[in-house]
């Protein structure tokens, strides 16, 4: 698989929810995770691979969760800024704000509902690849100042993505 990179438009629209949950679906989100972990990332959204779909992958402390049509039921009123990054958009690294803790729910790969309440790590990165679905960046949510300081490398990654 190959990670898209700024500037291609799959990674500016909304993706489609998924209808069904099978082999295929399943072999395409183990790749995803075998992707994830070649790049040294901890989560990937299925449109930074190409695929205009609701669903994610997130590893983190040797932890893996499958995250098929997710949605975020509560926010809590904590806000932390910590410096991210992206796959798609590499050597680029601001803090963005988000909620500490988050209520969510999801289907995992074999289709069963789950609700929890996740904090920290996995809530930011959670709420970082259902942005991806949504056709939001997370520089979209970085200060005016942080944007024109990345402006260059933006244009960089945008000429790479029209030629490849």
């Amino acid at each position: 698989m190959k990670i898209v990179v700024y500037g291609a438009p799959i990674l500016r629209k909304v993706s489609e929810k998924v209808e069904k949950i099978d082999k295929e679906l399943n072999k395409i989100l183990d790749e995803m995770v075998d992707t994830m972990r070649d790049a040294k990332g901890i989560g990937l959204a299925a449109n930074q691979v190409g695929i205009d779909k609701r669903f994610f992958v997130l590893e983190i402390e040797h932890n893996v969760k499958k995250i098929i049509n997710p949605e975020i039921l509560e926010f809590s009123e904590e806000v932390v800024e910590i410096e991210e990054g992206c796959l798609s958009l590499p050597g680029i690294y601001k803090k963005a704000t988000r909620s500490e803790t988050i209520k969510v729910k999801y289907l995992d790969e074999n289709g069963k509902e789950k609700i929890e309440v996740l904090e920290g790590l996995w809530a930011r990165a959670f709420q970082h690849e259902l942005d991806h679905l949504d056709g939001i960046l997370f520089i979209d949510r970085i200060s005016l100042m942080n944007k024109r300081l990345i402006l260059k490398k933006l244009e960089q990654l945008r000429k790479i993505s029209s030629n490849s």
